[in-house]
């Protein structure tokens, strides 16, 4: 039963059906706006009126404001407990670390927050809810990205992605950048490429990395809900995976994919608790790799791995007691360091058992779910930063997580009755 309303009622079965066939509009912007509001703003920045990082930092607040009334209206449950603990854990910790280094530092709580509303938010999503978010939103990215790969001063024209972050960021475009594309989405000649256009492509998050970790998004959610989508929706995602991968030049999504495909058939056979191993064992192989190849270096896999695990060995430490967050800029390309240096070795340790726990794994569709998000987070902190925690990427990945944890498995009131409205 709800933890905030123990005697709350039943509805008629009726009543339920009918909510379970109509679309909740709250839910579908909540999960929209969270992958379009970048897109949104720098329209308005380059079209209407120019922005600043306070009007982004409002918007995010907005929503995840928004997210936190839905969730509380409808109530806490027993089943729903681990995510509030994990928020709450999130919180002692932030305020630990601020107190030490006496300046306010809420990076890592906003991050968690964002897992925390969006996993809420599609643990009381409908089915029909669900699936129009990821239908919108990625219909959304493909003409965007088709937009940018046939004329880029026509994508430029819209949303300008180089005006924006140099108003709302402070990122100044560089000399040689006259395009109007943010800087980085450019790219080098070394850089693997599929050659189709001469850029990183970045569709409506206006910058390369989100637009590849969107492809793993997608990924995720097509192995958890490919036996319950149409043939047109099957199309629609892979069409824009597809182009994604070969747009982008992103080497990681491009090999997270392929195990995706491969997982699908073999997720299922593994028990959920071994993700529980997934992360050291993927932290081992950096190690390998590190002393098979020590003088590795550039923008390329072994590269970034290299760097990482440097970094790791370089810890501070008084860094893992969360004394040394004055330096956590520095970390910005290794999720891991960052991570440490932002939450203390003890918010990794939560952050780890979060992801591997919380997704559920009593089915195939959820093992599935549950193994693709522990390899794309794991993965992700060891060749990158923490793209993977704002809510461009986070907000539809944990929505469709939190889907899956109640999926065929709703919120169990006190007493052993089950709460069907989700």
């Amino acid at each position: 039963m709800s933890v905030l309303d123990q005697t709350a009622a039943f509805p008629e079965a009726r009543t339920v059906a009918g909510k379970a066939a109509r679309i909740d509009h709250t839910l579908l912007w909540l999960g929209l706006l969270s992958v379009l509001y970048n897109g949104i703003l720098a329209f308005i920045n380059h079209n209407i009126v120019p922005l600043s990082m306070a009007h982004v930092a409002a918007s995010e607040g907005l929503i995840m404001a928004s997210a936190i009334i839905y969730i509380l209206h409808k109530g806490i449950y027993e089943t729903d407990l681990p995510a509030f603990l994990f928020l709450l854990f999130t919180l002692v910790v932030t305020i630990y670390v601020s107190v030490l280094n006496r300046m306010l530092f809420i990076d890592h709580f906003r991050n968690i927050l964002i897992i925390f509303c969006f996993s809420g938010l599609g643990g009381w999503s409908n089915e029909k809810t669900m699936k129009l978010a990821f239908r919108c939103a990625s219909l959304a990215v493909l003409i965007f990205l088709i937009f940018e790969i046939i004329s880029v001063p026509f994508y430029v024209s819209i949303v300008h992605p180089s005006d924006y972050f140099a108003n709302t960021r402070g990122l100044l475009p560089l000399s040689y950048n006259t395009t109007g594309l943010f800087q980085n989405a450019l790219g080098f000649p070394e850089r693997f490429s599929f050659g189709i256009i001469d850029h990183r492509s970045s569709s409506i998050f206006l910058e390369q990395v989100s637009l590849a970790n969107f492809c793993g998004v997608i990924a995720i959610y097509l192995i958890s809900m490919w036996e319950r989508i149409g043939r047109w929706d099957r199309l629609l995602f892979i069409a824009t995976a597809v182009l994604i991968l070969v747009t982008n030049d992103t080497r990681t999504m491009l090999i997270f994919c392929f195990a995706c495909i491969a997982g699908y058939f073999v997720f299922p056979k593994i028990p959920k608790n071994f993700n529980l191993a997934l992360m050291p064992l993927i932290v081992a192989a950096g190690f390998v790799v590190y002393t098979l190849k020590p003088n590795a270096t550039g923008d390329n896999f072994t590269g970034r791995i290299n760097l990482t695990m440097k970094k790791i060995m370089e810890l501070d430490p008084l860094a893992i007691l969360g004394l040394s967050v004055d330096r956590v800029a520095e970390f910005a390309d290794s999720g891991y360091v960052y991570l440490i240096y932002a939450a203390t070795i003890f918010g990794v340790i939560a952050l780890w058992l979060f992801v591997c726990l919380f997704p559920a794994g009593r089915t195939a569709a959820q093992r599935r779910c549950a193994h693709s998000l522990s390899l794309f987070i794991f993965l992700n902190m060891m060749i990158g930063g923490t793209a993977v925690f704002s809510m461009k990427i986070a907000g539809l990945l944990w929505f469709v997580v939190g889907y899956m944890r109640f999926h065929d498995s709703p919120r169990i009131r006190q007493g052993g009755a089950a709460d069907v409205e989700s």
